[in-house]
């Protein structure tokens, strides 16, 4: 599993959150306390929203705690929105092009989990995205297949119908193929402006996510920085949290908004 860090606010340095922090997601990518491995090591992603409307995106397979470049980018780049993540693959090649997060148009999705039996389904799977979208593919993972076959479920417009029809789609594919193994889907996805975080599973074990708001703006976790759980909270599993830059509040939607069998 991979842990993975979203902020949106008021701006601030990336450092300030992705590398400062007693349990930053730099040192989780060594030592994380509630994923499934304790070592992220398979690459690291970053992408942040400055002047343009499209967001800026860095991606290396080297782990996060040895990159000097992360940690001087991070020191210099300042931003009202963005995603950190260091990968731990479940499968997939150890490459650029499979780290998150990913990028399309105006959105950036990060992913922590993974598709049961996806080497099963992998075909029948990335033959349902169209081609406008499946020309911008560049890796090999489920969670970049996820995304733009959500982009082309209406994820601009409907972000929690069109990810809920699209883990749909993948359970019903999984189904079809026999496939025993559980889908974990714990991911956030942004335009910029709105952010959506989801924590759904087929097995009622999605990946951990937090959440804390302050004056400044909304922090989302795969597990507290400050390497305590006062002051930040839970997303319940099966839950969506949804939340717009600047406004003093967030909402968590219900279980039924979650897909089917999903808790």
């Amino acid at each position: 599993m991979c842990r993975f860090l979203a902020y949106s606010g008021e701006p601030v340095f990336l450092s300030d959150l992705v590398c400062a922090p007693t349990h930053s997601l730099v040192h989780q990518s060594l030592h994380a306390d509630e994923g499934k491995t304790e070592t992220n090591g398979d690459g690291f992603g970053i992408g942040w929203y400055g002047e343009r409307a499209e967001p800026g995106v860095y991606r290396d397979i080297s782990p996060a705690w040895s990159d000097e470049n992360l940690v001087n980018l991070c020191g210099q780049v300042r931003a009202r929105t963005f995603f950190a993540h260091v990968r731990a693959s479940t499968g997939t090649a150890t490459a650029r092009a499979n780290c998150h997060p990913f990028a399309h148009g105006r959105h950036l999705f990060m992913h922590n989990g993974q598709i049961g039996g996806y080497c099963r389904i992998k075909r029948r799977l990335e033959a349902l995205i169209p081609d406008e979208l499946y020309d911008s593919r560049r890796g090999s993972t489920d969670s970049e297949a996820i995304f733009l076959l959500a982009l082309a479920n209406g994820l601009a417009e409907d972000p929690v119908g069109a990810m809920t029809r699209t883990v749909e789609t993948v359970q019903g594919l999984m189904q079809a193929a026999s496939v025993a193994e559980p889908l974990r889907f714990t991911a956030v996805v942004t335009d910029g402006e709105s952010l959506t975080a989801y924590r759904w599973a087929s097995d009622n074990r999605p990946p951990t996510l937090y959440f804390r708001e302050g004056p400044g703006g909304l922090v989302v976790v795969s597990e507290p920085i400050d390497g305590c759980r006062e002051g930040w909270q839970v997303v319940p599993k099966g839950a969506t949290l949804q939340a717009r830059r600047g406004s003093p509040s967030v909402v968590t939607l219900p279980t039924k908004a979650a897909p089917r069998r999903a808790a």
